[in-house]
């Protein structure tokens, strides 16, 4: 089917939805406004295969496996991809029992390796080397600053460790617009992102459309629908920081995102439709 945009724009309208009641709004970070993290993938693929195969040359079956998964769970906390990788060791059993490790122990064997990009990057930014809108989204603090505007709450949401997506945000300019920014805490039960929208829908008693999430993965987008509210996906080429990125876009309408961008560029018209 032929998609529909707003007339001279490149926003993509794939549900209509009821607009003009927006109260909350919950942002994931990585992906969505941030690029300190891009090609975390490129990180975390071969962690999972080295991981999954050991000594044994990998398959292109195992490789393909890992893509999938990540593919399904972006947005997700790292430590959920983690148990899958620990349940994809154990299965293909290429690994002796004792050289199985924990999803914790994994973790920190992905983070360690995706930690030295973005503390390269954050010493570009630091130095004067790159600016803050060099590692955002395109018109990212635009959108940012427009929406601040508007009568809304506004939160971080990530799968990202808690402490570092907060020292991210600040480092990128951008902390002070949310209300509260949350991550993923050691222990699995305390945070997750279906559990943030619950508690926020119930707390302020929110009817669906009170609620936007507006994210690159399908994880947060499939969440909020379920809750009844509204799913922006921003299907963004993340190495270039713009334009779409059309197997992103594909996810996102299968979990269900009721309006596309490909980036914040046309702010302004999203504004306006947002809070007609």
């Amino acid at each position: 089917m032929k998609p529909t945009y707003l007339p001279d724009t490149q926003i993509e309208i794939a549900n209509e939805v009821e607009r003009g009641k927006i109260r909350h709004v919950l942002f994931d970070f990585d992906g969505t406004i941030s690029l300190l993290r891009e090609g975390w993938q490129r990180i975390m693929a071969p962690v999972c295969v080295e991981m999954i195969c050991g000594d044994t040359a990998p398959t292109q079956a195992i490789i393909d496996e890992v893509n999938a998964m990540i593919d399904e769970t972006t947005g997700i906390q790292t430590i959920f991809q983690m148990q899958r990788l620990e349940e994809m060791a154990r299965a293909h059993g290429l690994v002796p029992e004792d050289k199985v490790l924990t999803p914790a122990e994994y973790k920190k064997i992905y983070n360690d390796r995706l930690m030295e990009p973005v503390r390269a990057r954050i010493a570009q930014l630091d130095s004067g080397e790159k600016t803050i809108e060099d590692f955002t989204v395109r018109g990212a603090l635009r959108f940012l600053e427009l929406i601040a505007r508007q009568d809304v709450a506004m939160y971080v949401f990530s799968g990202t460790d808690r402490d570092d997506v907060r020292n991210e945000a600040s480092r990128l300019g951008v902390a002070s617009y949310f209300k509260e920014i949350w991550g993923a805490l050691p222990s699995v039960e305390e945070y997750s992102k279906e559990k943030i929208i619950r508690e926020i829908i119930a707390e302020h008693r929110l009817e669906g459309p009170q609620v936007l999430a507006i994210g690159d993965g399908p994880v947060e987008l499939r969440n909020v629908k379920d809750a009844g509210g509204i799913a922006l996906g921003i299907a963004s080429d993340e190495a270039r920081g713009h334009g779409w990125d059309a197997s992103k876009r594909l996810r996102l309408l299968r979990a269900g995102a009721d309006i596309l961008v490909p980036d914040f560029s046309e702010a302004d018209a999203l504004i306006n439709y947002l809070f007609p």
